[in-house]
């Protein structure tokens, strides 16, 4: 390419820099979109591990107390 017009090479590079800019804001909404589901999924997950670790508690504690109802019997 001969560089006796600058005006054109002005011209390419800027196409050039325009198609890097749209690429790069089409992997910013990928990113964005990408966070966003990430997120919510996590919000899931720790709402699951509270649930769980709730119903962990409750099934500890009755076992706990059927242990010591079975202590109380065997002691009769």
């Amino acid at each position: 390419m001969d560089n006796s017009n600058p005006t054109q090479m002005t011209d390419i590079e800027l196409k050039k820099l325009e198609t890097r800019v749209d690429d790069l804001l089409s992997t910013c909404s990928k990113l964005m979109s990408e966070n966003k589901s990430l997120r919510h999924q996590q919000e899931t997950l720790v709402s699951e591990r509270a649930h769980l670790i709730e119903k962990n508690e409750l099934a500890r504690t009755r076992v706990e107390s059927m242990i010591t109802r079975l202590k109380s019997l065997e002691s009769h």
